[in-house]
Formats: structure tokens, sequence, C-alpha cells
């Protein structure tokens, strides 16, 4: 039985005493005590109120369709940087319909009311501008490091690709995961203060580009000790791929790891610190540009909950709303990859250089999908007729706000 359902059938029958008939009971007052619709609590009714899954719910494939998609020569994403595929990796919330039954449902002093959210972890091929795989979580157990991890395992580099990371993936464990699979590099943004790393922490602050080597341990032997090898508690109870967000190690132990560490200072006069594998080929001002591709993926999605409606969602249930993120992410795709054939024809006089407006890309092409017969030149001569010019080098200050699920009432129809 549901937690929610059982807390409110128990307070019912506390406050009816004999007179409370679990067959007779009144469902529009359980339904106002715990949120859930009468037509779903009437088919637990008929099972005595145990909350029964359908056979194939919640049973998940292990790789999709978005899972570094290949199927079409057309559609190949081949740009790269000095060879490398370069793959970003972020987190962000998407916010649903408030349901306490669902995993997804948060609840804590900051929100005693509570409410629903789902984390989409996703890498986002930054020079194509389409988004490689993606794992989606429950918001309360909302683990980046894990979900990286995880689409390490499921999927295959066929050539050389840099995964670009910000600071929170500096995890022992993700390190050697990158560093064990093959044909992976990486660049990470680390903590430089108190909580950096050991030997990052040691470091003086100053520009620099230098090697450093240490050993992880999971034991504490005198030995382990002499030699200052970093010893990683791992709980007893911890398992190769567990969950467990500290102390998580999935690899043999002693194990000695070697970083590439590189700083720098901006304009600001503040310091910036990246750990990465990368050969020393690659110059300070390739890592500056790099780690500055990175904020594509902060700008997609914007794209992805704004322009494709990810803020206004039709599902209630988790697992409808997951279909709606990868539905919102297959049309990024391939608005992503029409928008890239299309020509734009620039001013010779003009101040600005012109580029398609993604946004209304987005609603052409759903006119297309829905257009039985559509042509495909067309489409790309009306893309091409939406541009807005491009100005380098604006500046505008984040302005982060809490918000809330739109309501039915006023969804944007997908």
């Amino acid at each position: 039985m549901s937690p929610v359902v059982a807390k409110a059938i128990e307070q019912m029958m506390a406050e009816q005493g004999d007179k409370f008939s679990l067959e007779k009971v009144n469902l529009a007052e359980l339904k106002r005590r715990t949120g859930i619709s009468r037509a779903r609590l009437r088919r637990m009714k008929e099972h005595g109120f145990e909350d029964t899954e359908h056979a194939t719910k919640c049973r998940k494939a292990s790789t999709t369709l978005l899972s570094g998609y290949t199927g079409n020569a057309a559609c190949a994403d081949t740009d790269t940087f000095c060879g490398y595929r370069i793959l970003a990796v972020d987190g962000t919330a998407v916010n649903m319909p408030r349901n306490p039954s669902a995993p997804s449902f948060v609840q804590n002093e900051s929100a005693p009311k509570g409410y629903n959210q789902l984390h989409v972890n996703p890498l986002y091929d930054v020079l194509n501008k389409t988004y490689f795989d993606v794992v989606i979580q429950p918001e309360p157990q909302k683990d980046e490091i894990g979900a990286l991890v995880e689409m390490l395992k499921q999927n295959d580099f066929n050539q050389k690709t840099l995964i670009v990371a910000d600071r929170g993936y500096e995890s022992y464990n993700l390190l050697a995961h990158l560093i064990e699979k093959p044909n992976t590099d990486f660049l990470i943004r680390v903590k430089q203060n108190h909580s950096a790393m050991r030997e990052i922490a040691r470091l003086p602050m100053f520009e620099l580009d230098c090697d450093i080597s240490f050993t992880i341990t999971t034991t504490q032997t005198n030995e382990d000790k002499q030699r200052r090898y970093i010893f990683l508690q791992v709980p007893k109870k911890s398992k190769p791929g567990s969950k467990t967000r500290r102390g998580r190690w999935d690899f043999q132990s002693p194990y000695t790891m070697k970083l590439r560490i590189v700083r720098f200072q901006l304009e600001t006069g503040e310091f910036e610190t990246i750990a990465t594998s990368l050969p020393r080929s690659f110059t300070l001002e390739d890592i500056k540009e790099l780690y500055h591709m990175r904020w594509g993926i902060e700008t997609s999605f914007r794209d992805l909950k704004y322009s494709l409606g990810l803020v206004n969602l039709h599902g209630k249930s988790d697992a409808f709303v997951e279909q709606e993120i990868y539905s919102a992410l297959t049309m990024f795709n391939f608005t992503s990859r029409i928008v890239r054939e299309v020509v734009i024809q620039q001013p010779k006089d003009g101040i600005y250089a012109y580029r398609v407006n993604f946004k209304m890309a987005v609603v052409l092409c759903r006119k297309y999908f829905r257009t039985p017969k559509g042509s495909s030149d067309e489409l790309m001569r009306q893309i091409a007729r939406h541009t807005i010019p491009i100005r380098p080098g604006r500046r505008d200050n984040r302005n982060l706000r809490i918000k809330g699920f739109v309501g039915f009432t006023y969804r944007v129809a997908a």
C-alpha cells in the first residue's frame, strides 16, 4: 500500500472508529487527503488498496534511439575540435504537477507542501548542437555523477571524445571511469578552495600547467599512511556501481591516478582550475576555449524548456513526463540538424552576421511533421526567412528565480 494512502486511511480510522469500513471508504475524502484521483483510488480499492504495477511499467530499455544515434549517414555529426567530439554534461530540473505518491515528490523545510521534479542529465554535443544521450532521475534521487558513469558504461565511443563538465563532477570514482574508458578524455573544472581535492588544494594560487600524481586506497594501513595515499572511506555495504554518492569506488585498491592541472586567471582577477587528461599538444588557450564551449549546454536547456515547451507538460505521472522529455530531445535534434543545412544569405554591408531563429525553426518543423506530404525544400526556405543577428560579447546577469509548474489551463500545446 502506498505510504500516503496508508497514512490517510489510518487517520480516517482514528476519526471514525468502529464505523470505519475499508470497503465503504469515502473516495472523495480520500482524494482530498492524498491528492490521488478518484479513478486511481477506485482501481486501488479493487485490489485492497494495493497499488499494483502494470507488467511493463517502469521497465526501461538498456539504450534508446537517443543513445549515440548514428543510424543515418546523412545525419552524421561530423564537427570536431582537433579530432575530438566535444560532449558537455550537466543537469537541469523539469517541474511537474504535484503528485505526493510519485517518486519525484520532494518535501522539505523550505517546501512543506512539496512539489514534483525530474532531473535530466544529458550528454550534449556542443559543436553539432545535438543531444547524444540522457539519464532521467527523480529529483530526490538526483545523482549527476552516477548518471554520467551510467552513460559512460552504456556507450562505446568509436571516435575520440572529450567530456567537458563544470564543478560538482570532480569525483575520484568518476575520474577513474573516464581514465579507463577507451577513446575518452575529460576536461573538468574543479574546486580550488579548502574543499578541493587534497593534491589540488596544495598547489599555489597562480597560473600554472602541471602534472600531479596520487594513489587512492580504500584501506588505512600504516604502510598506506607512510606513502601518503589518499584514503577513500567506502561503506562496507557499498557495491560496484552503488548509488551511494559519497565513498563510491568501483576499482581496485590501491589505484594510481595522474592528472594534468591547468589554472588560469580571468579578466575579473579570479582563478579557474581545470583537471584534464588532454596531452600537451592542447595549449592553455585551447583549454580555455574548450571550457568556454561548455556554455552551449546551458543555452540548449533554455531552448529545450522554452522553445520546445518543457515548462508546459501534458503528463502527470513520472513515466508520462519522461516520454515528453524524450520527445522534446528528439525534436530538438531533428530541428538542430535541419537548421545546420539551411543556407543564410548574409548582408554585404551589414553590421552583424545572421543565424537561424531556432524558436521559429522549431515551430516550422512541428508544422512540417503535422502536414501530410510536407515539402522538405519548402521547410528549408521558410526556416531561412527567420533569422536573428549574432551579437558577440553580450553579457547579461543571470536572473535566477524559482519557477513552479504551469497548470493545465495555461499550457502550451506541443
